[in-house]
């Protein structure tokens, strides 16, 4: 096992100081941007992004569907950059999220949607880069700077920024409160031992990562993180969906991580969790309902839509720390750089 410390392990225990920078350093804008879109009033919103990127976005879905009541898509960037395709998103919002905001296909779709009559947001951790100059209004998610090729507080970061935008134009004061007391669960988190997990974890070549609802952009980015740092395949499922076609995977010791929040999901996730341990996979859990699954210590925020957050920051310290073990550098995955540029 490596022992060094990373850079990957350096920047998540940042996360909480990068989340309390951000929330204090855009509050105007993000009052600025939220009022903005509250008088734009879109009928539907669109996102544009990649990667770890679009698991951000995907929380920003559920966040804004279960609250704004507004329905969210995301765009195929290649629709603009490789097909040509103008669609039509008059009186749409668009959001971008993309953390160098260089990417030509991510551009490309902005700058259409903006032609076609679309509200246009840029969320990126780049100042003045080709996706904020291509947009209506730009939002730096001010990370600072990120060594490791593996994203985390980038991540968490834009998923707070778009979570606090969409508070500001909603009005909603309870959210903005738990954001306000997010950086101090957030560094809960990072404490939290997931270490328990290695031991049935290593050996195997595969594994399910468990979420609903918004945690679900949770599981689809810690099953990114298993294939980018250990390269270990892992696939992201809603615990809704997993009972079908993939149960045919599951056997003695088949790995299950169910990321559970506080929120009206929960008793779903730990009702699949507790059916898949009885069929004797090693499933554990972020809740303390599970019967038969082992329980994974988690930060509780007090807010259905922030207490996603927690998870992925204490999956991030524990991947980091099992790629370590599995004698790799997770600043260095094999056939990976920090920005792709796709077109």
């Amino acid at each position: 096992m490596t022992t060094a410390k990373t850079h990957m392990r350096t920047e998540v225990e940042e996360i909480p100081q990068a989340v309390a920078r951000f929330l204090d350093g855009a509050a105007d804008v993000l009052k600025e941007v939220g009022q903005d879109l509250r008088r734009f009033d879109p009928a539907f919103v669109v996102t544009v992004a990649r990667g770890s990127s679009d698991h951000a976005a995907t929380f920003l879905k559920y966040a804004v569907e279960l609250t704004a009541g507004l329905a969210v898509a995301s765009v195929g960037p290649s629709v603009a950059s490789i097909y040509g395709a103008r669609l039509r998103l008059k009186g749409a919002a668009c959001v971008a999220v993309s953390q160098s905001g260089k990417s030509p296909d991510i551009v490309s779709m902005a700058e259409s949607a903006k032609e076609q009559g679309a509200l246009t947001i840029a969320l990126t951790n780049t100042a003045g880069s080709p996706l904020a100059r291509a947009s209506d209004h730009a939002i730096d998610i001010m990370a600072g700077p990120e060594l490791s090729v593996a994203a985390t507080k980038t991540f968490v970061n834009s998923a707070v920024a778009g979570l606090a935008l969409m508070a500001h134009s909603t009005g909603d004061e309870p959210l903005l409160a738990a954001l306000r007391d997010l950086p101090f669960c957030l560094e809960r988190a990072v404490a939290c031992d997931w270490n328990e997990l290695i031991a049935p974890f290593d050996k195997q070549p595969s594994l399910f990562i468990l979420g609903r609802g918004p945690a679900l952009a949770m599981a689809g980015e810690a099953a990114l993180k298993f294939k980018e740092t250990c390269g270990v395949h892992a696939e992201a499922y809603s615990a809704a969906e997993v009972m079908h076609g993939p149960m045919a995977l599951v056997g003695p010791g088949f790995p299950v991580l169910a990321l559970a929040a506080r929120d009206a999901a929960e008793p779903s996730l730990v009702e699949v969790a507790d059916a898949l341990a009885a069929k004797q996979a090693a499933a554990f859990a972020t809740s303390d309902k599970v019967k038969q699954a082992a329980r994974l210590p988690f930060a509780a925020t007090g807010h259905p839509l922030t207490d996603p957050l927690p998870l992925i920051v204490s999956f991030y310290a524990f991947v980091e720390a099992f790629a370590r073990h599995r004698g790799l550098n997770p600043d260095k995955p094999r056939n990976l750089r920090k920005v792709t540029e796709t077109i």
